[in-house]
């Protein structure tokens, strides 16, 4: 290292040189402005005269004492409010709409909780399967009682280590039986509930 110092000493001291420059320019005096405080009174204070490039504006004599009215509506461009106006309207009215929908199916949603059927009722269907089926939106016995075979795979395939319970069991026909409160009919057929 000090064999290469030796001999470009010389390159060191340059770019020691030119690093003194730019710091001095950036840092030093030659890097602030100056500001004439002469130059920046306020047109707001007191006694101030009116800023001259506004002076044309105050001396120039006003062109007519009427107020200045919109310009004519283009052809084809009348209505163009009135239509802007309804299409606003509608929106409203169908967010409106929207709103009340889904109040509705909220209200829809909280019956439907409040009437769900005790599953478990079902023999062969235990809190596990009950918790399962309300996770796929079977909360009622009308529903399980309205299953054909398409709807008994579909779900069947949905129920894990329980497939083939629907079947085995008879969900359906007990559902039947629950759902039109048929109890001495269930109890005849599936045994006491």
């Amino acid at each position: 290292m000090t064999v290469l110092f030796e001999q470009y000493w010389w390159l060191f001291v340059i770019a020691l040189l030119i690093g003194v420059i730019i710091a001095w320019r950036v840092f030093g005096k030659g890097g602030k402005a100056r500001i004439d405080t002469s130059l920046t009174a306020d047109v707001l204070q007191e006694g101030a005269a009116p800023a001259k490039r506004n002076q044309a504006l105050i001396d120039a004599p006003r062109t007519s004492a009427q107020p200045e009215m919109p310009p004519p509506t283009p052809q084809g461009m009348s209505g163009v409010g009135t239509a802007v106006a309804a299409a606003v309207q509608h929106q409203e009215h169908e967010r409106h709409e929207a709103e009340h929908r889904k109040d509705e199916a909220e209200a829809e949603v909280s019956t439907t909780e409040r009437a769900s059927d005790d599953l478990t009722r079902i023999k062969g269907l235990g809190p596990k399967l009950a918790k399962l089926l309300q996770s796929l939106g079977i909360t009622r016995f009308e529903q399980i009682a309205g299953w054909n075979d398409a709807d008994i795979d579909q779900i069947d395939a949905e129920l894990g280590n329980f497939r083939g319970r629907i079947r085995r069991d008879n969900w359906v026909e007990q559902a039947g039986y629950l759902a039109n409160g048929d109890t001495a009919g269930f109890e005849g057929r599936f045994g006491k509930l």
